[in-house]
């Protein structure tokens, strides 16, 4: 495999890093519409890492120990940002289910 082509794969895998940082930043500032922005531009970079797939699996020693650094870099941001949103999504989903429960009671003194 080319230099080039590990330097490509290693920048997607910075490029998650650094998109996942900013998702972090973005849930400790309780700014949902960055954290939804940030796991897109993800989306997008895993996508193109899936495209070259096949030649992940052939980097060198010295790529190989640098992605999985980056990819613990990544898991632990996740991490985080699961800690800091858990609480978040669990009160929008009770105050879901209040309003669901107040559409029902309404619609049952309508009938």
């Amino acid at each position: 495999m080319t230099m080039d082509k590990q330097a490509m794969i290693l920048g997607y895998y910075e490029q998650v890093r650094d998109a996942s940082s900013q998702m972090l930043q973005a849930a400790r500032s309780n700014d949902w519409d960055a954290l939804v922005a940030g796991e897109e531009r993800c989306a997008a970079i895993i996508g193109k890492l899936q495209a070259c797939s096949d030649d992940v699996g052939r980097l060198d020693a010295n790529a190989k120990k640098r992605t999985h650094e980056i990819i613990r870099a990544i898991l632990a941001n996740d991490a985080e940002i699961r800690d800091l949103t858990q609480p978040w999504l669990r009160q929008l989903e009770s105050h879901l289910g209040a309003s669901r429960m107040s559409r029902r009671i309404a619609n049952t003194y309508r009938s």
